[in-house]
C-alpha cells in the first residue's frame, strides 16, 4: 500500500514483530554473533542480508535508512557520519583520478571546497556551472570522463531553486548520474526522483533531525540508473575481485548503494552512529508538520523583510517577484522551506551590528532546525572562498542567512524589528 509522506514520516523504516519494541532500539554494538561460519561467510560475500560489523551496517541505522529512502521514493539508503561524508562517498563511488564532476556553483561552501580544492588533489576535477545558464552551455562541460552531475534543490545560501528538468535532460542524454542534495527542501516539499534525479543526498543534521541534536548524512539510491553496459561506468560492469567477481550492474536493484556500502563505506568507515540514527529517526516523525510551519513562517518573514527600508534585497522563492518563484511553484508547490537570505543596506559592519542585536534569533553555524538562527556566510561557512568565488556561488558580502524556525511568527518578526532599529 502506498502511503502519503506524512504517514511515512511516522511509520516508515521500521515495522516491529509481535512483542518487539514499538520504536527501533539503539543497537549500541560494534559486532554481532553467529553460530555458523557459513552464515558469516555469506554476509561477507554479500549473499545474505544481515549485520556483522557496525562500520558497514547496523539495525538502528538501517531503520533510519529505510525511513529516508521511503520518504524519497528510493530503493536503498546509506546512513553516513555527516552530510559531507555522504557527498564524499557519492563522489568516490563513481569517480577516480582523471574523472570529473559537473556541478552547480550555487552550493554549500563545504561542498564547493570539497569539489574545488580537495578532490582535485586526488585527480578528480570539478567543472562548475551557473545553475541559471542555458542547457547548451552546461552541456559543453560534459565529456567522456564525467561521472556525476550535481546540484542542490535549494542552494545554501543563495536560495536558488534548481531546474531539475534542464539538468536531468542533460544527464539522460549523456548517460550520466544526476545527484541532488535535497537537504533544504526535504522530501516533504520536493522529491527529486520524480524529476529525473538518480541519487539524493541529505545532511540529516538539518530538517530531517530537526533539533540540532544528531550529526548525520544520507545517500538514497533511486535504483533506476542504467549502469548495465554503460561504458562511462566500467567499475560497475567489471568483476569486483574483493567480492569474488561480483558485478554490481548485474544486481536487480540498488547497484549504486551496494557498491557504495561494500567498497567506500568498508574502506573509509564514515558510518552514521546508532545513537545519532535513533535521534534522527525520532526527529523525522514530525518532519511533515515542521516543514509546513517552517515554510509558512519563512513566507511571512520574507514578506516583512522585503518591505523594510533597511533591507537591500530578500531571497525566498515564496515572494511573487523572486526570480525562482515559478520554478518553486513547479517543483515545491507545498512550500518553499524555512531558509532565506537577505542583504542589509550598508557594509559588513552593519550586518554584524544587526546580528549581535538579535535576542530571540541566535547566531550559529547551523541551519534548518526548530530554532531560528542567523549567520554571515562570507565570514564563516564560505570564508575559504575568494571574493570572485563568493560572487560565483551567489554569496554577496552583505548577505545574512536566516533559518526561520517554528516559533510564533510574530515573535520572530518582532526580534528582527528591534534589531533592525539598532542598525
Amino acid at each position: 500500500m502506498a502511503y502519503k509522506t506524512d504517514t511515512i514520516c511516522v511509520q516508515g523504516g521500521y515495522r516491529p514483530k509481535s512483542g518487539e519494541e514499538r520504536i527501533p532500539p539503539i543497537s549500541q554494538s560494534t559486532t554481532y554473533f553467529y553460530e555458523k561460519t557459513q552464515d558469516m561467510a555469506d554476509l561477507f560475500d554479500l549473499k545474505a542480508d544481515g549485520y556483522f560489523y557496525t562500520r558497514l551496517a547496523n539495525p538502528t541505522v538501517a531503520a533510519f535508512e529505510g525511513k529516508v529512502a521511503a520518504l524519497e521514493g528510493g530503493v536503498a539508503g546509506i546512513g553516513c557520519s555527516s552530510g559531507m561524508a555522504a557527498t564524499t562517498l557519492t563522489a568516490f563511488t563513481v569517480c577516480g583520478a582523471g574523472d570529473n564532476i559537473v556541478s552547480s556553483s550555487a552550493i554549500y561552501g563545504g561542498t564547493f571546497n570539497l569539489f574545488a580544492v580537495t578532490l582535485p588533489k586526488l585527480g578528480i576535477e570539478t567543472r562548475f556551472f551557473d545553475p541559471d545558464a542555458p542547457a547548451e552551455e552546461i552541456e559543453k562541460l560534459v565529456d567522456g570522463r564525467t561521472k556525476l552531475i550535481f546540484g542542490e534543490t535549494v542552494a545554501n545560501p543563495s536560495i536558488k531553486v534548481l531546474d531539475f528538468e534542464k539538468l536531468s535532460g542533460i544527464a539522460k542524454k549523456h548517460g550520466v548520474l544526476f545527484a541532488v542534495d535535497n537537504t533544504l527542501a526535504t522530501p516533504v516539499l520536493c522529491r527529486p526522483f520524480e524529476w529525473g534525479a538518480d541519487l539524493v543526498i541529505h545532511s540529516t543534521s538539518k530538517y530531517m533531525d530537526g533539533h540540532a541534536a544528531a550529526l548525520g548524512g544520507m545517500i538514497v539510491d533511486g535504483g533506476k540508473f542504467p549502469f548495465k553496459g554503460n561504458p562511462r561506468y566500467p567499475s560497475f560492469n567489471e568483476p569486483d575481485e574483493s567480492y569474488h567477481g561480483l558485478v554490481y550492474a548485474d544486481l536487480p536493484a540498488a547497484a549504486f548503494a551496494t557498491k557504495c556500502r561494500a567498497q567506500m563505506m568498508r574502506d573509509m568507515g564514515a558510518m552514521m552512529s546508532p545513537q545519532n540514527a535513533f535521534l534522527s529517526w525520532l526527529g523525522a516523525d514530525t518532519l511533515a508538520l515542521r516543514m509546513e510551519r517552517h515554510s509558512s513562517n519563512a513566507q511571512k518573514v520574507a514578506a516583512y523583510l522585503a518591505a523594510h527600508p533597511k533591507i537591500d534585497w530578500v531571497w525566498h522563492a515564496s515572494l511573487p517577484g523572486n526570480k525562482y518563484h515559478a520554478l518553486a511553484e513547479k517543483y515545491m508547490p507545498k512550500g518553499q522551506g524555512g531558509m532565506l537570505s537577505f542583504g542589509i543596506k550598508g557594509d559588513v559592519k552593519q550586518a554584524a551590528r544587526f546580528m549581535e542585536a538579535l535576542q530571540l534569533i541566535t547566531q550559529e553555524t547551523h541551519v534548518a532546525d526548530v530554532r531560528s538562527c542567523v549567520l554571515h556566510p562570507a565570514s564563516t561557512t564560505h570564508r575559504q572562498l575568494t571574493k570572485a568565488e563568493l560572487e560565483e556561488a551567489g554569496v554577496p558580502e552583505n548577505l545574512v542567512r536566516l533559518s526561520v524556525g517554528i516559533e510564533a511568527p510574530e515573535d520572530i518578526i518582532a526580534d528582527l524589528e528591534q534589531a533592525l532599529a539598532k542598525v
